[in-house]
């Protein structure tokens, strides 16, 4: 068994590979590219990505990156598309097959009965003389100098290069198509990353205490309000709008500064942060959290075109996974 350190060398000597081979694929961009980008743009269809092998696993992960940023796609498994799926194929679809050899018997056979369809067939291939290339209207080229596997057999540089590809491709498609934060959202309405994306204040705040004082007020039912209501602050408001906010800490400080703790004539309107920090409830949540780090708070005031109508805390966004 091989020591550690010998072990982390090959990790590093793996990554050193598979590094060059995405940097060999910026010279190997030709004007096939950009005409497939606008191919896809401009197409009815949707894009057929196909493969076998290890290959077939990089087109699965093409088609679901295509679905999520605006361009439709399905995957055909290259050896059941010569036994029926080829089916799938509509007559507007643009195809794209990955091969590294360009050559394997299931994509020979392939290449020319989608050509023989009447489809767009896009080579995604290492071996730019293979069947597949020949066949092929366009050429996204992934050619390597080795795979990373010390035997130079188990696609490793090769499927770097055309996951790498099938990037670069979807980036430009998602750009020309001027696809969104807010398509992206539309998208992915799941898990923490979807609600970053489309949870607004308005989502979160309405089922907190609302702790509420009048600028009159006197200090001692502030105390109350606050306590009861154990959001750690009130605000102050005048007329429904927020005037200021009272926090825990604008209370410590206040009895630190009076002697005798003699505070029983003040008023809110004494003591309070006359420029709280506030937030539209139209506000998308993650500002809110950005808003929070930024002046190291845990709660923000709640408004409605200027009306006061309740608090966002932190521990909202930590329960909806935002954070």
């Amino acid at each position: 068994m091989n020591t550690d350190r010998k072990i982390l060398a090959l990790a590093k000597k793996t990554l050193d590979i598979e590094a060059e081979a995405i940097a060999g694929l910026k010279e190997q961009l030709t004007k096939d590219f950009t005409a497939v980008v606008r191919l896809i743009i401009q197409s009815k269809g949707r894009v057929v990505v196909s493969g076998i092998g290890k290959s077939a696993i990089i087109a699965n992960k093409m088609v679901a990156t295509f679905n999520s940023t605006g361009t439709p796609s399905v995957f055909m498994h290259a050896a059941d598309a010569i036994h029926g799926d080829l089916g799938m194929i509509q007559r507007n679809d643009v195809v794209i097959l990955i091969s590294n050899s360009g050559n394997t018997p299931e994509i020979k056979v392939l290449a020319p009965l989608i050509k023989n369809g009447g489809n767009i067939l896009v080579a995604m291939v290492g071996n730019e003389t293979s069947a597949l290339a020949t066949h092929a209207d366009y050429r996204l080229l992934t050619a390597i100098s080795k795979e990373a596997c010390p035997n130079n057999l188990a696609p490793t540089s090769s499927t770097t290069a055309q996951l790498a590809m099938g990037d670069a491709l979807a980036v430009c498609l998602l750009e020309e198509r001027g696809f969104t934060s807010a398509d992206f959202a539309r998208y992915h309405p799941g898990g923490a990353l979807g609600k970053r994306l489309y949870l607004k204040v308005d989502d979160l705040w309405a089922s907190n205490p609302k702790p509420i004082v009048q600028m009159s007020t006197p200090i001692t039912d502030v105390i109350l309000e606050i306590s009861s209501k154990r959001l750690g602050c009130a605000a102050v408001i005048d007329k429904g709008k927020l005037a200021g906010m009272i926090t825990d800490g604008d209370l410590r400080r206040m009895m630190q500064q009076i002697k005798n703790n003699n505070f029983t004539n003040l008023t809110a309107k004494d003591i309070m942060n006359k420029k709280p920090k506030s937030v539209d409830k139209d506000t998308m949540a993650v500002e809110a959290l950005q808003m929070m780090k930024e002046y190291n708070i845990t709660q923000l005031a709640v408004t409605d075109k200027s009306k006061f109508v309740g608090f966002i805390h932190l521990h909202d966004l930590l329960k909806e996974g935002i954070i």
